[in-house]
């Protein structure tokens, strides 16, 4: 008997893809363009492709190429650890919980404002630290007080799956999509920000409109649900949900004031103003040492304010810091393939085949076929931050070539990868939120696809008419 298929890991499918680029260095020619020197680094010239002596990547190369892709990524992986550092100490101060616990307690008898507040916030987490995995906690927080308030679990799941996943989709400053995606393509973080606020902006009103739609009918018409046959079993599980109620103390206050504070100034350090001639507010120009530096602070100074002891605040570090050593491994192995292809020299060869396909394409078109390529991507390498390593070294130089912005294929990046993370089976986020709420994956699935199809539009639309700006 055939055993059930399964997807295999994002290790795996990157491990597979280092070795089949490994065998196609022995086929396709090997060749190279002229580069010249930019404030973004080496960019290829265009019509200067030759071909060069062919140098075959054999199994030693293919042992070391994810080695030596952490080595070039190991400023991208230590500000991805550092991030976890500061997650894991405010994971022991309980303070982002007892934050959303106080807003529910407040909204008492206001049920219907609880879902555009609440999509807001997680939203809010989504565009600066990627709000994913941290959003399963919450699950059980709030499915009782949506079933209570007369909702269903497809509102309780839209409201923490959506609400973060269009924020993750509208990424501003998001370290797991923006920062790696910006690192690899060499441009600065704050470089297309405004396209993909106006992004996260409307995509966030639309999200709340077709919830908050959804509710109502829901509310009036209980038989109109898309789960209505688990009504009763949802009222059992999570009527009588006693569980700890955080409260928010006056430490935690401070808490959740020093973690807005650190993404504000992770803001404000990235954005170049000077290049958008802005020239009242210097510009700070901070990188991923300075950032990673900045988030050890603050993890530092919100276990101090907490009242944490040393081994807290070390344990909340290191434990941070661990949760997030698979995106670093996931990092290195992504950036491997790349070593691959440049010490195999087929990496230019790749970008003329793009130029040629491209080149009678206009900037619009381009960015569409862009942003089409990254879904099956996505679908394929559901690690927003291996898809980042992965494409953007032979992407990113195709949009100079088009007349595009190297920024604008990072926001088509973070649409596909926000769009195709809402539904994907590989994902724990979505296999997990949806077991918690004892939601049916296909029931998920007729709740969500005219939404994804209407973001869809949206961001296509947004991505053409940003790339004629």
């Amino acid at each position: 008997m055939l055993k059930k298929f399964r997807m295999p890991q994002a290790f795996t499918i990157l491990v597979i893809l280092i070795m089949v680029m490994a065998v196609l260095t022995w086929i396709i020619p090997a060749g190279q363009y002229d580069k010249i020197m930019t404030d973004s680094g080496e960019e290829p010239i265009s019509g200067t492709y030759h071909h060069t002596e062919r140098t075959g990547q054999g199994i030693g190369d293919v042992l070391l190429a994810p080695f030596k892709g952490l080595y070039d990524a190991i400023d991208i992986a230590a500000f991805i650890l550092m991030v976890g550092a500061f997650l894991g100490v405010m994971n022991k101060t309980g303070a982002l919980e007892a934050g959303v616990y106080n807003i529910l307690k407040l909204m008492n008898g206001k049920e219907k404002w609880m879902i555009p507040i609440l999509m807001i916030l997680f939203a809010l987490g989504g565009t600066t630290f990627g709000m994913a995995e941290e959003t399963i906690a919450f699950y059980t927080l709030l499915m009782p007080i949506f079933i209570m308030a007369g909702y269903d679990a497809i509102t309780a799941v839209s409201v923490i799956m959506i609400g973060a996943g269009i924020g993750v989709l509208g990424s501003t400053v998001n370290p797991f999509a923006t920062g790696i995606a910006s690192g690899f393509a060499g441009v600065s973080m704050g470089d297309g920000i405004i396209v993909r606020l106006i992004i996260l902006i409307s995509g966030l009103a639309i999200s709340i409109y077709y919830v908050m739609r959804y509710a109502e009918c829901v509310k009036k018409n209980p038989e109109l649900s898309y789960v209505a046959e688990l009504h009763n079993e949802h009222v059992a599980m999570f009527s009588n949900h006693d569980g700890e109620k955080p409260e928010l103390t006056g430490k935690r206050k401070i808490a959740l004031t020093v973690f807005a504070l650190t993404f504000i100034i992770m803001i404000y350090a990235v954005i170049p103003f000077e290049d958008m001639g802005i020239t009242f507010l210097p510009s700070l120009g901070w990188w991923f040492p300075q950032l990673s530096a900045l988030f050890l602070l603050m993890a530092i100074i919100t276990g101090l304010i907490y009242g944490l002891g040393e081994k807290d605040i070390i344990d909340g570090v290191i434990e941070g810091a661990a949760e997030m050593l698979g995106v670093a491994f996931i990092i290195g192995i992504s950036r491997g393939i790349t070593v691959i292809m440049n010490d195999g020299t087929i990496t230019d060869t790749i970008l003329n085949y793009g130029e040629m396909l491209l080149s009678s394409a206009g900037s619009a078109t381009f960015i569409l076929i862009d942003y089409l390529i990254f879904i099956p991507l996505s679908f394929l390498i559901p690690s927003t931050s291996g898809l980042a390593t992965l494409s953007m070294p032979v992407l990113a130089p195709l949009a100079d070539f088009a007349g595009t912005s190297r920024a604008l294929i990072i926001t088509a990046f973070q649409c596909s990868c926000g769009l195709i993370n809402l539904i994907t089976p590989t994902s724990a986020v979505v296999m997990g939120g949806l077991a918690i709420a004892n939601v049916p994956y296909e029931k998920w699935i007729k709740f969500i696809w005219k939404y994804l199809l209407i973001i869809f539009i949206l961001c296509a639309v947004i991505l053409m008419v940003a790339s004629k700006i």
